[in-house]
């Protein structure tokens, strides 16, 4: 089916925004234009119905007033960058950081407040939507003009793939994830959902949690999801990285050739599961730690721990770390990433 598009509302500044419905095999995605965000997923909850899957509101005034980026795109630059600076082809480079003492997501004009253009398409692999946006040169502090694409495609086996591209014209960084806070049971906790991740180790952070550059095995640590672990079996433990993060908001180096299409990580509860797949090198593995109460869709109270994401990315900081995988782009290459969720539900 090709997807519904529909007015969702208006920005202070006057700009539409759009809300785009895709539905096939029985999942229905609600993508924004504002942000590029995945406002919901329906499943089957087994009994007939539909059950939403993630975190978000009813209206445009949730996404417009709550810091946590529910949802949302994230560029140019995901995750943190120290100091708001990093060196580039023999200068400093200095990024907007909104007030703060770091950089995180891009700045505080980045790729998640942003009206992007919808192309709505159906073809041989699904049906979904195909995201644009051309970031000018000096957008949030980075370098070169920017030209990003992300395209949502709801396929026939219950899956949900982001497929990330990007071209500059001149030499830059980039790095884009995708931001959405998932909840498989809907109720408000995700410390009883049993997460794995294809990892074997995980990068440590310090203050601002900030990565140290160290690339620690997972071996004997709270950090080991090789298998399958609630959130909440080891969260509270007196370990030194849970306390620098307030509970795990980590990068996990996943196993395999990064550029490759590889297992990423797996999420189960008693009625439905989830799986990751994806060609970046690493996955930031979120608990919620930061989310404070309030009021979401359908006038549900989220308080902390109300949801948890997999940001599939390139590594925190990487412009500062040369020994991190490079986020680079210059003139002439083109920027390739893919991330696959799939989803399964218990039927009664």
């Amino acid at each position: 089916m090709t997807a519904r598009i529909e007015p969702f509302g208006v920005l202070p500044n006057g700009g539409a925004v759009e809300r785009i419905e895709v539905r096939r095999s029985g999942v229905a995605v609600d993508i924004l234009t504002y942000g590029g965000t995945v406002a919901s997923i329906g499943v089957p909850d087994g009994s007939g119905g539909d059950i939403d899957i993630v975190v978000g509101f009813d209206g445009l005034d949730g996404w417009l007033h709550d810091p946590q980026y529910f949802g949302s795109l994230i560029g140019r630059v995901a995750n943190r960058i120290a100091g708001g600076r990093f060196p580039f082809d023999g200068r400093t480079v200095e990024v907007d950081r909104g007030g703060g003492e770091h950089q995180l997501h891009g700045g505080p004009g980045g790729f998640d407040t942003v009206i992007w253009d919808a192309e709505p398409f159906t073809d041989a692999h699904g049906s979904g939507v195909r995201l644009s946006h051309s970031s000018p040169d000096g957008d949030q502090g980075f370098p070169g003009a920017l030209s990003a694409t992300v395209t949502y495609t709801l396929d026939d086996e219950a899956g949900l793939t982001i497929d990330y591209e990007a071209e500059t014209d001149a030499p830059t960084v980039v790095n884009l994830t995708n931001h959405t806070y998932f909840d498989l049971d809907g109720t408000g906790s995700v410390l009883d959902h049993l997460v794995q991740i294809d990892a074997s180790s995980f990068l440590p952070v310090g203050a601002g949690t900030i990565p140290t550059g160290e690339i620690r095995p997972v071996d004997g640590t709270v950090f080991d999801f090789r298998s399958p672990h609630r959130v909440g079996d080891r969260l509270f433990d007196d370990d030194p990285q849970l306390r620098m993060a307030d509970g795990y908001d980590h990068c996990w180096v996943i196993d395999g050739e990064p550029g490759r299409l590889r297992p990423g990580a797996r999420v189960s509860t008693a009625r439905r599961w989830m799986t990751m797949e994806t060609t970046q090198p690493g996955v930031q593995f979120y608990s919620g730690n930061g989310i404070r109460s309030r009021v979401v869709r359908d006038g549900r109270t989220l308080g902390r721990h109300g949801g948890m994401c997999l940001e599939t990315q390139h590594f925190p900081d990487s412009p500062n770390h040369p020994s991190f995988p490079s986020i680079r782009l210059d003139p002439g290459e083109v920027y390739r990433e893919t991330t696959r969720f799939r989803f399964g539900w218990v039927e009664d």
